[in-house]
């Protein structure tokens, strides 16, 4: 559409999905990064730009590297769209197999796009300069599961509520709709689902006339030899001109249209799977098999992560300061549990979430980790953080919505008694109830079950530490800060002040954590830009990480290794770096790795996870982390410490 009209109709568009009690999200990609939700600067920048291009899914590469404009087709925002977890995306109409497409191969990625990418489309059917027939066939073949939206299985043709030819089904209102989506999305087909909307009965009048404009269009187009993507921008002009505007109001109309209907089925998809989620268990979702087993059990936290990185040296609170934000998902247990996934385990990850638009993102990208312990909880909101880090990759400041994870009660965790007494190790976080805390050590005393503590933050460190439920753990990952808050929780002494030499830092670090080896195995304290302490027994002139099996005999060691480098402008987030520590140091571990190799493993996730936008890096494998493969590093040898 040309410009006001493309902007004012995007505005109504949003408007009318917000009347019908959805949320709009409209895609774009604004230089070079692609937004799913776009803000009112950002729709006008986009309808303005005279420079915009048309960006199908072969266009993405080219348009993110040279930090370009466009508006997105149907494969393009569908590719979006999935990757954030949204299940229905309304558009005017989809793109098709081209006349004389038998001789040209003029197949638009749209329907290749819908066979292989799981989204609930919802149009007003084919352009009708392209032809039907041949589209719908492909879309039979590329596994697409189509249907006319009312009482008819008419398939429409864009301006025109009838082709000629019919859809394979129908579904009668928005309820149908849903019952399909919710039925074909879950099926694992990796197919998306068409809902074709006829145009409005008032707007098909004029489709007569603009059909006759169309096919002067299309003779004219193929006389001045135009092809490709530049095919349906110039019909759509012409057919305009042609029609004296009347083209223009139909294709306002049926975009309003299937906003409309695309909310209410949307809408009605969300009542549905409320609905499903009430019939299930009290707090869970999915039933965990009995039989079920997993050599790792994670219990802690999930969050959606909101990552605020300054771009001045330093940040001014009480003002407004230039910056950069992103989203991601983590949460200290979820983060162990999704890097122990990409290193080779299926860890079974305990955790809450609520019944949100966040808890549906956060499900769907954790897709490839064990989440059938995870409870939904109706009336809950699914924790988020909000992480202020400086230009430098500081923590600046850290705000979090974390009541939920109040909710992984003692009660709740016992369903899984059987697979925590079962585990090899099982790891929790400091965000869950104290009580809890307590109940898994007693499961794992009982059953000599090696215990990791990752304490989360300074504040949490102590929960242990409250009763002889710390004597219990095996494995403890403290920074140092966390570190003095355990040894004053028990009425040991600790600094008022950390040091900042490495000297003074190590020798700080060795004398807070011997106290604590008297019961526990082994302490890995991080450091920062100072590296990593591993403090335990003595073992052949290292630190023995393997799991304990018995009571420690020999004398207290310890092992310093020096931090990987990693530029403040390298560094994209610091929520995940200890967490990806621990969850390939745990990798290592099982593996029955010698202790340098386990923590060389740890410190190159970690140094993975920093320059990542996300807290675990989505190209994280046990490759990337294998230090017998990694040939840029000339790994130093550790300083070795007693400890008296």
């Amino acid at each position: 559409m040309p410009y006001p009209h493309n902007l004012s109709t995007a505005r109504e568009v949003e408007a009318i999905v917000q009347d019908e009690g959805a949320t709009p999200a409209t895609v774009g990609v604004i230089e070079g990064k692609v937004h799913v939700g776009l803000s009112s600067e950002e729709l006008d920048h986009l309808a303005r730009c005279s420079t915009s291009m048309k960006v199908s899914r072969r266009d993405l590469p080219y348009v993110v590297s040279q930090g370009l404009s466009g508006g997105t087709t149907v494969s393009a925002t569908m590719i979006a769209v999935h990757r954030v977890g949204i299940p229905v995306f309304v558009t005017g109409g989809i793109g098709g197999v081209h006349r004389d497409g038998e001789n040209s191969l003029d197949v638009s990625a749209d329907l290749t796009e819908l066979g292989r990418t799981p989204i609930a489309v919802v149009s007003a059917g084919v352009k009708s300069i392209l032809d039907i027939g041949r589209t719908l066939e492909f879309l039979e073949t590329q596994g697409v599961c189509v249907a006319t939206y009312g009482a008819s299985k008419n398939f429409p043709a864009f301006f025109s509520p009838q082709s000629g030819f019919t859809s394979p089904y129908n579904v009668c209102n928005p309820e149908e709709a849903a019952k399909l989506i919710a039925s074909t999305l879950p099926l694992g087909l990796q197919s998306g689902v068409l809902i074709a909307v006829p145009i409005p009965e008032e707007h098909a009048a004029v489709g007569l006339q603009i059909e006759e404009a169309i096919q002067t269009a299309v003779a004219e187009a193929s006389d001045k030899g135009i092809t490709g993507r530049d095919v349906t921008p110039f019909i759509l002009q012409k057919v305009n001109d042609l029609t004296k505007g009347k083209s223009l109001q139909a294709n306002i109309a049926l975009i309003h249209n299937n906003a409309k209907v695309g909310s209410q089925i949307a809408c009605a998809l969300s009542k549905l799977r409320n609905k499903k989620e009430s019939r299930d268990t009290a707090q869970c979702v999915q039933k965990l098999r009995p039989d079920s087993k997993s050599d790792i059990v994670v219990v802690g936290g999930i969050n959606v992560d909101f990552i605020a990185k300054g771009k001045t040296k330093t940040l001014h609170f009480g003002q407004t300061n230039p910056g950069s934000v992103c989203q991601s998902f983590g949460g200290v247990g979820r983060n162990i549990a999704d890097c122990l996934s990409r290193l080779g385990h299926k860890p079974l990850f305990i955790s809450a979430v609520g019944t949100d638009s966040h808890s549906d993102a956060v499900i769907n990208y954790c897709k490839h980790m064990n989440t059938s312990g995870v409870a939904r909880l109706k009336d809950q909101n699914t924790a988020t953080y909000c992480a202020v880090i400086t230009q430098s990759g500081e923590l600046s400041l850290g705000l979090g919505d974390m009541d939920i994870h109040q909710q992984i009660t003692e009660h709740y965790v016992s369903q899984f008694e059987k697979q925590l007494s079962s585990a090899a190790l099982v790891c929790l976080d400091g965000n869950i109830p104290v009580s809890t805390i307590n109940y898994v050590c007693s499961v794992a005393k009982n059953h000599n079950v090696n215990v990791w503590y990752e304490p989360t933050d300074a504040d949490k460190a102590c929960k242990p530490f409250l009763s002889e439920a710390w004597k219990c753990l095996s494995y403890l990952s403290p920074n140092l800060s966390e570190l003095c808050t355990m040894n004053q929780t028990l009425g040991l002494p600790s600094p008022k002040a950390l040091p900042s030499s490495v000297d003074e830092v190590l020798s700080i670090a060795v004398a807070l954590s011997c106290p604590l080896l008297e019961h526990l195995h082994c302490l890995v304290v991080t450091l920062g830009a100072n590296g990593v302490l591993v403090c335990g027994e003595h073992d052949a002139g290292s630190v023995n990480l393997k799991p304990r099996k018995q009571k420690r005999k020999g004398r207290l060691c310890a092992l310093h290794y020096p931090a990987l480098t990693v530029t403040a402008e390298e560094t994209m987030n610091v929520s995940g770096a200890g967490d990806s520590l621990a969850g390939a140091l745990i990798t290592g571990i099982l593996q029955g790795r010698d202790t340098d190799s386990c923590v060389q493993m740890g410190l190159l996730a970690a140094r993975l996870s920093l320059a990542s936008p996300h807290p675990i890096d989505p190209t994280l494998t046990l490759d990337s982390v294998d230090p017998d493969k990694d040939h840029t590093h000339c790994w130093p040898k550790p300083q070795f410490m007693w400890i008296d």
